[in-house]
């Protein structure tokens, strides 16, 4: 059996789907865990008679009709039965992917493929906008983290799972997908269409301001976005600067390794920079600085913006250099996406995605549990936003003064 660690996603919707922070291995225990499951015994005193006395009154008494689908194969029964099975666990990233949707699932943990670019969680029951990728359709089209999909071309998405929606949102590049949208602060929803586009997920942007202010803009952690971050710092040494504000808003997370390496340049080796805990199934497993420490002997002050768009991976890295009193947190509070996916195959080409465990920061605080509060609180409302005011940046830039 293969098996992948989602660190954390979002189903992306974008669609995108990584959560993220894919990385391979698993524990001892949990392969014993993974072969027991491998060999289909079923447990004891469950009684299985009532399942196959449903197919058989099913497959005896079922007619077509112009209201039901076409009748399904037995393979597609079976994989109905998986996905009931799964759906009875009532968590949003817990899921079974038939053959198709895990083809998919896989492209787009790739790093480019059709949508619009935003992704996708579920907040208190509903859909909603973690946030727009930079520079995607979605972005220019006025979507914003925070939105509710109440809607995908005029299909209501109450108790819809994420990864519904998601297969809904996709579509051919240069067809059009309208979206519903429940907006904080707006009298009623907005509808907004968007042309589907290859996305290509971006990675960073940083510049020297000039006032001896570094900015780095991380859009993603992609699985080359380590070296890219090491890259933007050694322009921030070549630049003189003592202060630096990373910029982690809309970043919906990506791999995990990426934001252990990115932390890792901030503190010393061994130094927790979030765990895995699995709720007493097996031992939490901690990950740790690798030591890089660049700023051992030299000065810096940094603030980390942070927004509801910020999530998984994002939070992981944010989490760690605060806590650890590198940085300072400026903005609103995170999504709080702080749950492990494990991607299993089940043959086929099927598998499952499963919580197995949910992240802590180095304090033991879960991510799931309301994200991360800011240090420094400042909001950044829609208008400010369409005008290109950003108080949060000015707030980071305010306390970087003070330093």
């Amino acid at each position: 059996m293969r098996t992948k660690w989602v660190a954390g996603s979002v189903a992306l919707a974008l669609m995108l789907a990584f959560g993220i922070g894919l990385y391979t291995g698993i524990s001892e225990r949990a392969q014993s865990t993974v072969f027991a499951a491998q060999s289909g015994a079923q447990p004891q005193d469950l009684d299985f008679s009532k399942f196959w006395r449903a197919w058989g009154l099913l497959d005896q008494n079922f007619v077509e009709t112009h209201a039901s689908n076409t009748i399904p194969t037995y393979q597609e029964r079976v994989y109905g039965a998986i996905a009931g099975l799964t759906d009875s666990y009532g968590d949003p990233y817990t899921v079974f992917l038939p053959p198709a949707d895990a083809k998919q699932f896989n492209e787009d943990i790739a790093g480019a493929f059709g949508g619009v670019g935003m992704e996708l969680g579920e907040r208190d029951g509903f859909l909603t906008v973690v946030a727009p990728l930079k520079g995607s359709p979605a972005e220019a089209a006025g979507v914003r983290s925070g939105d509710v999909v109440a809607g995908v071309d005029g299909k209501p998405t109450e108790k819809m799972p994420v990864d519904r929606a998601v297969k809904l949102i996709r579509g051919e590049v240069g067809t059009i997908v309208a979206l519903t949208l429940r907006r904080a602060g707006a009298a009623s929803p907005i509808t907004i269409k968007i042309v589907r586009q290859t996305i290509q997920i971006p990675v960073i942007n940083f510049y020297n301001r000039g006032d001896g202010i570094f900015v780095i803009e991380l859009y993603s952690f992609s699985e080359n976005s380590a070296d890219l971050f090491r890259q933007a710092l050694r322009r921030y040494f070549e630049s003189g600067s003592t202060k630096l504000i990373l910029d982690l808003r809309g970043n919906p997370g990506g791999y995990l390794d990426a934001a252990v390496q990115m932390a890792s340049f901030f503190l010393p080796v061994g130094e927790v920079v979030v765990s895995e805990d699995f709720g007493g199934k097996q031992s939490s497993n901690y990950h740790r600085s690798l030591g890089y420490n660049v700023f051992a002997n030299k000065k810096l002050s940094m603030a980390v913006l942070v927004d509801q768009g910020s999530a998984s991976a994002a939070e992981i890295l944010a989490g760690a250099l605060s806590q650890h009193g590198v940085a300072k947190l400026v903005g609103t509070r995170t999504f709080g996406k702080g749950s492990v996916q494990q991607l299993m195959e089940l043959g086929g080409g099927a598998e499952l995605k499963v919580t197995v465990a949910q992240w802590l920061t180095p304090n033991g605080g879960s991510i799931s549990d309301g994200g991360l509060q800011p240090d420094i609180k400042a909001d950044r409302t829609a208008e400010q936003f369409a005008a290109g005011k950003d108080p949060q940046k000015d707030a980071a830039t305010a306390w970087l003064a003070t330093q």
